[in-house]
């Protein structure tokens, strides 16, 4: 096999072609004369640093030798952390995923390596560099798939988090490869991973596997809270979960409280309100402790009130919406439950939609654990869209075809399913009403979601579905 022509080769050549000196380079470039002399002549190893001095004394882009940087460090050389990190970092910046890869892959013939990449992993995930640190999980997980360590299960949580996004298909099949290295993590990240799932699972609407998770929270944390009351040694471990863990207790009651609403049992829905209601049983008196303790109380007169009005008990109406109308970050997701609750009973509503502007754009909603996850705001928003359309159909008001549209088309974008057989099932029911261009625009949007399924390969349909792929 040819051997490849190596960086300072290159070097070489170019000082020649230009009639530079090894001086000469040495100011335009910013390394010692001695050091670069040594580094043509073969004498020392060019560290990352003359890298990206060289590259850019040569008029080169900043990845020019990167391929070549990888002979350097692997096969020209005694591999060495020392240069291997910092050149990693820099391809991950530059997103030359291809050369992490082959360093990865060559190292990792060493187990001893593994601890390192991990760390480095650890360092993208935190910078934001997802597509790089996923790319070394994937390799140390590969590495460490007999030993079921916690460094494992750390690799696939952060593999999970990566792989979330629009897809609701894809969602699923990465919270289902991950569930099982839950109870190999750190308990801290136990709490966060479980919450994590939670929520994704809601967004699929799966409710036996959130209440499922929500109990196993609920113990896991009840465990920890009382082992760090009643300790007299304060526990440390290696990490903290992201909240103090009184409040995954609360949490866990909301989201049970969440299962049995969307199943359509308010009594036990507003039995575990109550329980995240009373947080008279926690110890921390700290102002921290206070802010949540009082949070929860007020997300527990919401849904309270909200629960009330789920189960038909319209006169607590005017009551929610006094409520929720000084909390402008809560407006839209009451809108939505409002407008279900509207559906369910054929009530007319048209007071609270003029009262507030209706904003149909696309919103990440906040909770206690910060943003919602991408998948729970999607969900909402998708049903947002429908229930809006649903009403006003319903109620024989203009745009109701075109809001059913929008919430088909976002539906078909997240690629929902069920989302969508709801949508296509309601405009069958009212296609009579729509123009010809909104036709059109039907159309279209359905011939996105035969060519997505086409490349699942999808062969069964529900009926509603069948119809319309043999009729448009």
């Amino acid at each position: 096999m040819e051997q490849k022509t190596m960086i300072r080769d290159q070097l070489a050549a170019y000082l020649a072609e230009q009639g530079m000196s090894i001086n000469q380079f040495a100011v335009r470039s910013g390394i010692n004369s001695g050091t670069l002399s040594r580094i043509i002549t073969g004498q020392q190893s060019i560290a990352m640093s003359h890298l990206e001095l060289i590259t850019e004394g040569m008029g080169k882009t900043q990845d020019f030798f990167y391929s070549l940087y990888v002979d350097e460090c692997l096969y020209y050389s005694v591999p060495t952390w020392r240069r291997l990190r910092p050149f990693i970092m820099s391809c991950a910046a530059l997103n030359r995923l291809d050369c992490i890869e082959q360093i990865v892959q060559t190292l990792l013939d060493n187990l001893t390596y593994a601890p390192m990449l991990f760390d480095t992993a650890e360092e993208l995930f935190k910078l934001g560099q997802w597509q790089a640190a996923a790319l070394l999980y994937e390799n140390v997980s590969a590495s460490e798939k007999y030993q079921y360590s916690e460094r494992l299960a750390i690799c696939q949580y952060r593999l999970f988090k990566i792989a979330l996004g629009e897809d609701q298909n894809k969602n699923l099949r990465a919270a289902i490869l991950f569930e099982c290295y839950v109870y190999k993590l750190d308990e801290a990240d136990q709490l966060d991973a479980l919450k994590d799932l939670a929520h994704v699972f809601s967004s699929l609407h799966q409710w036996d596997k959130v209440e499922e998770i929500s109990e196993n929270l609920c113990r896991i944390a009840t465990l920890q809270y009382e082992l760090s009351i009643h300790s007299n040694k304060k526990r440390e471990t290696t990490r903290k979960s992201s909240r103090p863990v009184y409040g995954y207790i609360l949490y866990s009651y909301l989201l049970r409280s969440l299962v049995f609403d969307e199943i359509g049992d308010y009594k036990t829905a507003l039995y575990y309100v109550s329980k995240y209601a009373d947080g008279t049983w926690i110890e921390d008196k700290s102002e921290e402790a206070v802010q949540l303790i009082g949070q929860f109380k007020e997300w527990a007169t919401a849904n309270s009130l909200l629960y009330r009005l789920m189960a038909g008990q319209r006169e607590v109406l005017d009551d929610y919406v006094a409520f929720i109308s000084t909390k402008e970050e809560e407006i839209y997701l009451a809108m939505l439950r409002i407008l279900q609750a509207a559906n369910k009973y054929s009530w007319n509503v048209d007071h609270i939609l003029s009262r507030f502007e209706i904003n149909t754009s696309y919103q990440v909603q906040t909770g206690y654990f910060g943003n919602h996850n991408q998948q729970m705001s999607a969900d909402r928003h998708a049903g947002f869209l429908f229930e809006l359309a649903t009403y006003y159909l319903f109620h024989n008001l203009p745009d109701g075809i075109m809001f059913l549209l929008q919430s088909l088309k976002f539906c078909t974008r997240i690629n929902s399913q069920s989302n969508i057989i709801k949508c296509v099932d309601m405009f069958e029911q009212y296609r009579y009403r729509a123009t010809e261009e909104e036709e059109k625009q039907y159309k279209s949007l359905i011939n996105e979601v035969r060519t997505q399924n086409d490349k699942k390969n999808v062969v069964v349909f529900p009926t509603t579905m069948q119809h319309v792929y043999l009729n448009n």
